[in-house]
């Protein structure tokens, strides 16, 4: 697929700090403007400290020779006063800025995860079927919760220190010029191992990507409630806890290998570094001792020296871990720049309230893109309005993948789709799914209580309106939901405190009624009874016939004494429509149909 090409290196150096910078600022405006304006406090506040310390040192020298010495200490006290002022307000911001910058990580994490969320929410369905896709998943949602943050961080130590080193180079620099050039070589050689090394640790990562999913899958397999049954009675809870243990020190070695190399070059050139420092320290020394420098003087360089150094290194390292950041940042804007394929029409068509001419599939061909083998192939089907049409046929003929064309999860590879001769993609995405209610069958389980999951079939509706409990009469659960301890309040699912969980045929009759709840012209059902016995299937669909009367309806069901009451029937096979007509015909036809129901009937004789 084109939109998961392969990735190159040079597109991840590529500078994505002002996108990043854009989704903090839009997460939180005021934060931001708090936080820049706290950095450039806490960047000017040591420049202070330090060139108050050096007057108070100069004072108490003076006062070795002075004659009123009490004079001199009066002369001290308004400089004790600034340090104590300046201490108190650096503690202050210290922990001020401990406040602001939890609460602007949180809101900074919640806002993005949010755009992952909608970006998700707005992927196509086939994004899903590809492998590549949850790769790319995987890696956005471990870099959303703290790159963007992290490079504020780096920004606002980097303002911080810019501000400080600027005032202690030019202090060094009236000392000696070369000082300037001698802090800047042995700053360089920690970068270039930290950079050499993030590139090294991204290239890694989106390497075993998959792996560290594998890891995940493992242990969601083991903490669960979806395999829960099946690992205790095949005893696969040793199996599947070695191969996850096995894939974690995998990792771990590879990682320590990383780290192991980068922390030996990286103690080498600090401690070059180390040495110059002393160097330069060491000719301090000799200039105070040799009296061109007061004692003041040799305080104020040596920490300025301290400071100065410090400042550097932590610019430096900032410099170097927002490339880091920007190479793991492409992690994220590489899922966020996806592109889905479904489009709305620039200019939607109405959609018919209600059909006239009804819902015709024109010579329809599909292709999932993991494959090369055609799904559907020349479909050609009509539904009339108010009509039940069942699709019958083996595991994997196609059936479902039909239904998914209809609400538009896919469009076609090639022929149509109309909807009253109008093609469903001129439509509305919203509008053409809020005609159809589907119940597939792999409905989704919603661990809320009994009134919610009916009622989210049609969110439209009060969540007290009488409809979504007569949704659940119709599906024939009524009886069951005012039986739990809390009725229709009752949480479902044992996930929450309290919950109740249900069998899958009441599971089932929950996803039914949230499918009669939603008023749409459309009703598909997907199986829809596979885990109710027959008579509890017969009483629904008896139900069934009655309550959708202007309606349209697809039935998918292996069961064809249900299937057998529909208006007209059409059987497909591996992607093809080879038989169809209505029970009565295709029973004469003698042909797939007839053979299929003839074998069911012979269990029930």
């Amino acid at each position: 697929m084109q939109f998961l090409g392969k990735f190159k290196l040079k597109a991840a150096q590529s500078i994505r700090l002002l996108p990043a910078l854009r989704l903090v600022w839009d997460s939180s405006p005021r934060w931001t403007t708090a936080r820049v304006t706290l950095v450039i406090t806490q960047g000017i506040l040591p420049v202070a400290t330090l060139y108050l310390t050096k007057l108070l040192i100069d004072a108490v020298a003076a006062s070795l020779t002075a004659a009123n010495k009490s004079a001199v200490f009066h002369n001290c006290l308004p400089i004790l006063v600034l340090l104590g002022m300046i201490a108190i307000l650096t503690t202050a911001f210290s922990a001020l800025a401990e406040l602001i910058n939890q609460a602007h990580a949180q809101q900074v994490t919640d806002y993005i995860q949010g755009l992952i969320h909608a970006k998700s929410i707005a992927a196509d369905l086939e994004h899903y079927e590809n492998p590549k896709y949850h790769d790319l998943l995987q890696r956005a949602q471990q870099e959303a919760p703290f790159r963007p943050p992290r490079i504020l961080d780096r920004l606002a130590q980097m303002g911080k220190n810019g501000i400080s080193l600027v005032a202690m180079l030019g202090l060094l620099i009236s000392l000696h010029w070369s000082i300037l050039g001698v802090l800047l070589v042995v700053a360089i050689p920690p970068v270039i191992v930290k950079i050499r090394y993030s590139q090294v640790m991204y290239r890694w990562q989106r390497r075993r990507t998959q792996m560290q999913r594998r890891g995940m899958y493992l242990g969601w397999m083991l903490t669960t409630d979806e395999c829960a049954k099946e690992i205790r009675l095949f005893n696969l809870g040793q199996l599947f806890s070695q191969r996850y243990l096995k894939i974690r020190q995998q990792l771990y070695a590879e990682t320590m290998d990383i780290l192991k190399r980068r922390s030996l070059l990286y103690f080498g050139t600090e401690a070059s570094a180390g040495l110059v420092i002393l160097a330069i320290f060491t000719f301090i020394v000799y200039q105070t001792i040799q009296g061109h420098l007061q004692i003041g003087d040799l305080v104020l360089y040596s920490q300025a020296l301290q400071r100065g150094q410090t400042n550097l290194k932590d610019l430096m390292k900032s410099g170097s871990g927002l490339y880091e950041d920007n190479l793991f940042l492409v992690n994220l804007y590489e899922f966020l720049d996806l592109k889905p394929r479904v489009l709305d029409p620039i200019c939607p068509r109405p959609f018919p309230l209600p059909f006239q001419s009804g819902i015709m599939f024109n010579h329809v061909n599909f292709q999932y893109g993991t494959t090369t083998r055609q799904a559907l192939e020349n479909i050609n089907l009509k539904i009339r309005p108010g009509e039940v049409v069942a699709l019958v046929g083996e595991n994997g003929s196609g059936k479902t993948t039909l239904i998914k064309l209809l609400c538009r999860l896919y469009d076609p590879t090639c022929g149509s789709i109309t909807i009253d001769g109008i093609d469903i993609r001129e439509f509305a995405i919203a509008d053409l799914r809020r005609q159809i209610s589907v119940i597939f069958q792999d409905y989704a389980k919603y661990y809320f209580t009994a009134k919610e999951n009916i009622w989210l079939g049609n969110v439209e509706l009060s969540l007290e309106d009488e409809r979504v409990v007569n949704a659940a009469r119709i599906s024939g659960v009524d009886p069951f939901i005012r039986a739990l301890p809390s009725g229709y309040s009752t949480v479902l699912g044992k996930l929450f405190d309290d919950g109740e969980e249900l069998s899958i045929g009441q599971w089932q009759k929950i996803a039914l009624a949230r499918a009669f709840l939603r008023d749409s012209q459309v009703i598909v059902l997907d199986e829809p009874t596979s885990a109710m016995d027959p008579k509890a299937e017969y009483e629904v669909f008896q139900q069934f016939r009655e309550l959708i009367q202007d309606q349209s309806a697809i039935l998918i069901s292996h069961r064809l004494s249900t299937v057998k009451m529909a208006d007209y029937i059409y059987v497909m096979s591996q992607g093809h429509m080879i038989e169809e007509g209505d029970h009565t015909t295709l029973m004469d036809l003698k042909g797939v149909y007839a053979s299929m129901f003839e074998t069911q009937a012979q269990n029930y004789r």
